[in-house]
């Protein structure tokens, strides 16, 4: 049946409960310091909320409001990413040729071990598996996996997991060996500009125009891949400069955590230990690969060894952003790989899916 007004009306109070039960968690969650708090919080209070109050039944319940939401907050963070391509960014790529191309082998040699891992050691179906073992972003890889038929609840722990050990992992590292706090504790921040109306009006047409082009490109999960591609090229051939409000940034990430926090209504806490248990060996086989890389590169690039792990740790962009900016390390150079790791997974995804299902179809050999 149609969507109807009746049907938004009746689930405007649901949906506005949910996204309370987020902002109080967000909240806790930026009080105590912790890392993306407004994604991680939201998800963390929303999902726990959702397993007590489902008592391990699955919730048959569409969420159509919230998750228009979510797909509407996926296309401002697509924008958003896409703005961090300035003509500045692009002016390093000379200079860091070699620890960028280094990336391609690493994403190969880190997406390929965590596959395994989940599909042969945690029995994932091969979908739900490539996508849990993308080393691309949170947003990024559950949104491609969910449109491409994998679990959300799983992929959503199995990159919560990741997220969140590889920017714990990073700074407490660097910490007992420097004594030097880094990261989100140390209350850094990319970009203080202020936004205007005018930048408000441009993200907006960037999203609209983003998600048209998508689905005309027919490009996977266009609602997000598409604002990025088109805000890439206008903020990377420098046509805009749009400044992106803190607030709204805050906000997408609230709604999006929310919005993933409900599919684990009917989750058991022993399913999810379970995952988060897989995703710890994952984690641990993409940071020593990448300590490994580093240690590789380092005689032969420009960036110092600890710079060169900020860049290949499969970790947040902002996040591992901040870090590299609390060591006065360029955040420019590691978005660069940052950004480029999250383009070629997701163009790797695309090429690889049909040969999943075609396998998923006729069993393993």
């Amino acid at each position: 049946m149609p969507f109807t007004l009746a049907d938004g009306r009746a689930e405007l109070r649901p949906t506005g409960l949910i996204l309370l039960i987020g902002a109080i968690g967000a909240a806790v969650a930026n009080w105590l310091g912790a890392p993306l708090p407004f994604l991680l919080g939201a998800l963390i209070l929303v999902g726990a909320w959702s397993i007590w109050r489902s008592a391990g039944q699955p919730d048959t319940a569409a969420r159509p409001v919230l998750q228009t939401m979510r797909k509407a907050s996926i296309s401002l963070i697509g924008v958003m990413i896409g703005a961090t391509f300035s003509p500045s960014l692009l002016e390093q790529l000379p200079q860091l040729w070699l620890s960028v191309l280094a990336v391609i082998p690493f994403v190969v040699c880190t997406h390929a071990a965590s596959f395994l891992i989940y599909r042969r050691l945690a029995g994932f179906d091969a979908v739900t598996a490539f996508f849990a073992a993308m080393p691309g972003g949170l947003i990024e890889a559950v949104t491609l996996g969910e449109a491409a038929g994998a679990d959300p609840r799983v992929l959503s722990t199995q990159h919560f997991a990741r997220v969140v050990l590889v920017i714990i992992a990073i700074p407490t590292a660097y910490y007992l060996a420097t004594g030097i706090v880094v990261g989100s504790a140390a209350g850094q921040a990319f970009d203080a500009t202020p936004a205007g109306l005018l930048d408000l009006g441009e993200i907006a047409v960037l999203c609209g125009i983003g998600i048209w082009l998508g689905r005309v490109l027919r490009l996977p999960a266009s609602y997000m891949i598409g604002p990025m591609l088109l805000s890439a090229i206008a903020h990377g051939s420098g046509v805009l400069d749009v400044a992106s409000p803190r607030w709204l940034l805050s906000a997408a990430q609230l709604v999006i955590g929310a919005g993933l926090g409900v599919l684990f209504a009917g989750s058991s806490l022993r399913s999810l230990a379970r995952a988060f248990g897989f995703g710890c060996i994952s984690v641990a086989v993409m940071l020593t690969v990448a300590v490994g890389f580093a240690a590789i590169l380092a005689p032969w690039s420009s960036l110092p060894l600890i710079a060169l792990i900020i860049s290949l740790a499969p970790g947040g962009v902002t996040e591992m952003g901040l870090v590299a900016l609390s060591l006065g390390i360029s955040p420019v150079a590691v978005t660069v790989h940052h950004l480029f790791r999250i383009v070629l997974a997701v163009s790797i995804a695309g090429w690889a899916l049909p040969r999943l299902r075609r396998t998923e179809q006729t069993g393993p050999s």
